[in-house]
């Protein structure tokens, strides 16, 4: 059923594309405003009139003085306290800057706060990056719901018209050019009782390998550390640029039957080993894959309070047993910031199934990261409610992820992930890579050698 599933969307997305004409490339007068009365990724560089929000400077693209990467990264505001923290008590005076599922975690979980820090606009990336995305803008055009003529970008659309084009925005925005780390997650059951995922994650882009792979825009290899049931493990992405062209290619490497496979299913609404099926494939990296099942509506720009330059969380001294609490992560080591947002608001369209009808994303104007997502069920209501704490990798530059969570509001469940705090390692950027150990054969290699 599902392989017909896919089938049926492929169909749908060619039939969308002989009906629906290029969207409009932007014009070089359009162009012209990056980095002039728009910041090089678009944002507006101003603050706010309330003085809550400040102006973008540049970011943050220096490291604390006397920082070791060996000990994580360092929180560049670590003396600072919040000016307030929103409760279930107090919600209602906070409101207007709280999405839909902020204020139900605020209902459901006497343990979720929101404690609101000063605001720092800290996102900045790589003047090649920003150059690149530039000099590309005038180029860059959706057929369809495929990219076209990406060059170097890893910003198609500075200037977004419609929700389509912002939701490519954050699947190709800049994550460090390649990436490698240790990681744990955890499925965090309603009565507390926790057990470990243990993952080491590659992600690496066309232009960090040796060879140039037409179509490609990353390849993605995760493979399970712990538990013992899933340790050996491997999966392999083959992720295209022009989704249209060409379908994501997976395979899974079992190391208890010693057997690779291709994993059609490594997309969409598919449940993913170890999940206790608390998210979506869809889900991870706060949205990823083809965006071709959802009709997107750019509503708009909000000011809402956001997991933002979350460093406390990635401080190598906490233990997860202190993290890690029933109904949702310990809030005495999130922070919060009020922060413009693009509001994406994706409808499930006819003809197409997926466990979640309606998907509102909450994307950073600064770096087109998702920072927050409310899911709804095929009911309509409110199911999940997803966070994803941003924090600026100041040595690369570029904004990332520093953790995420899944509230499933239903069961009282929710899944952690992104989480190093009891580990040694520290994850690395712009490493390359050899197209040749990123193939199926040498999966299968892999996964022998890490039972």
């Amino acid at each position: 059923m599902f392989h017909k599933t896919i089938a049926s969307g492929c169909i749908a997305a060619l039939l969308l594309l002989v009906a629906s004409p290029a969207a409009a490339r932007l014009t070089q007068a359009e162009a012209d405003r990056l980095g002039k009365d728009l910041t090089p990724v678009g944002a507006d560089p101003s603050g706010n009139k309330e003085g809550t929000i400040p102006p973008w400077t540049g970011g943050l693209t220096k490291a604390p003085p006397g920082w070791v990467r060996a000990n994580g990264y360092a929180d560049p505001f670590a003396d600072e306290k919040p000016l307030f923290t929103i409760t279930a008590q107090n919600a209602d005076q906070y409101k207007a800057a709280l999405t839909v599922g902020e204020l139900a975690l605020l209902k459901k979980q006497s343990t979720y706060r929101i404690p609101v820090y000063p605001s720092h606009r800290t996102a900045a990336f790589p003047k090649s990056v920003t150059d690149a995305a530039k000099a590309q803008a005038t180029q860059v055009e959706l057929k369809g719901f495929g990219v076209q003529n990406l060059g170097d970008s890893n910003i198609p659309f500075p200037i977004p018209k419609d929700g389509l084009e912002a939701i490519w925005n954050h699947l190709m925005r800049y994550t460090g050019g390649g990436t490698e780390g240790d990681a744990n997650s955890f499925p965090v059951r309603a009565n507390g009782e926790y057990y470990t995922i243990g993952v080491h994650a590659t992600r690496i882009y066309d232009r960090n390998f040796d060879q140039h792979t037409p179509n490609r825009l990353f390849v993605a290899r995760i493979f399970f550390t712990a538990p013992a049931e899933l340790k050996g493990e491997v999966f392999l992405v083959h992720e295209p640029i022009d989704q249209v062209a060409e379908v994501r290619a997976a395979w899974i490497y079992n190391s208890g039957a010693r057997r690779l496979r291709r994993a059609p299913d490594l997309a969409y609404d598919n449940i993913n080993d170890g999940s206790e099926g608390m998210y979506t494939s869809d889900q991870v990296d706060g949205y990823n894959g083809a965006p071709d099942r959802y009709d997107w509506k750019l509503v708009g720009k909000r000011e809402i309070y956001v997991p933002y330059n979350s460093y406390k969380m990635g401080d190598k001294k906490l233990k997860y047993k202190d993290m890690l609490l029933k109904g949702t992560i310990n809030p005495d080591y999130t922070r919060y910031e009020l922060h413009r947002v693009w509001v994406v608001d994706g409808t499930l369209k006819a003809g197409f199934s997926h466990v979640y009808r309606r998907r509102t994303f909450y994307l950073d104007e600064d770096s087109w990261t998702i920072l927050l997502e409310d899911t709804y069920g095929n009911r309509g209501d409110l199911w999940r409610v997803g966070i994803h704490g941003q924090a600026q990798y100041y040595d690369v530059p570029g904004s990332g992820y520093r953790y995420a969570i899944i509230h499933d509001l239903d069961s009282g469940t929710y899944y952690a992930g992104g989480l190093d705090n009891e580990m040694k390692s520290v994850g690395t950027f712009e490493i390359k890579g050899r197209v040749s150990d990123y193939v199926p054969d040498a999966i299968r290699r892999l996964g022998g050698t890490t039972n």
